[in-house]
């Protein structure tokens, strides 16, 4: 008796879901009826607004270029020199070291030393400026870190440099 009154929940549960037309369907329809109308929508997802534009620090330009066996300080890289300037009297806590670069003519020794002056001249240009020398280490690859391989008078240029690092 409790074997029948099972069977006809059942049946009476199936009749019921088939009267109202959410039954599931035989065979292929059955997959297309779930997959095609019981489809949940998915909401529209927007991409997060753009970030605000960045500052870029002032010590974004990190290259002071020199003319051909020179050392002295370009007009044009003037305000290079005073953004780092005011960047590291605002910043007590930042240190910089200014390393100087020459291109691939002349001696090791030689390149070593006009490296160094470009360093100490750029060092010197920032102490002028209010920043302390303590925060300040000027020190010459000569010819060792090269910017460009080339042997034209334009990878020449890119090689007579000085950058600044900070740590």
């Amino acid at each position: 008796m409790k074997n029948t009154s099972r069977i006809l929940a059942v049946v009476a549960l199936g009749a019921s879901l088939a009267a109202c037309g959410t039954g599931p369907k035989s065979g292929r329809e059955d997959a297309t009826y779930y997959y095609s109308n019981k489809a949940v929508p998915v909401a529209k997802v927007e991409p997060p607004p753009p970030a605000p534009p960045v500052q870029e620090s002032p010590a974004a330009a990190r290259i002071v270029y020199f003319d051909f066996d020179r050392y002295d300080i370009k007009a044009q890289y003037r305000s290079v020199v005073e953004a780092h300037a005011n960047f590291l009297r605002n910043r007590p806590a930042s240190k910089v070291t200014i390393e100087g670069h020459t291109d691939l003519r002349g001696g090791r020794e030689y390149n070593l030393a006009l490296g160094q002056r470009r360093a100490e001249s750029v060092q010197r240009a920032l102490t002028q400026l209010g920043v302390p020398a303590e925060r300040i280490e000027a020190v010459s690859w000569g010819l060792e870190k090269p910017a460009s391989t080339e042997a034209t008078e334009e990878g020449h240029q890119l090689n007579r440099r000085a950058e600044f690092s900070y740590r």
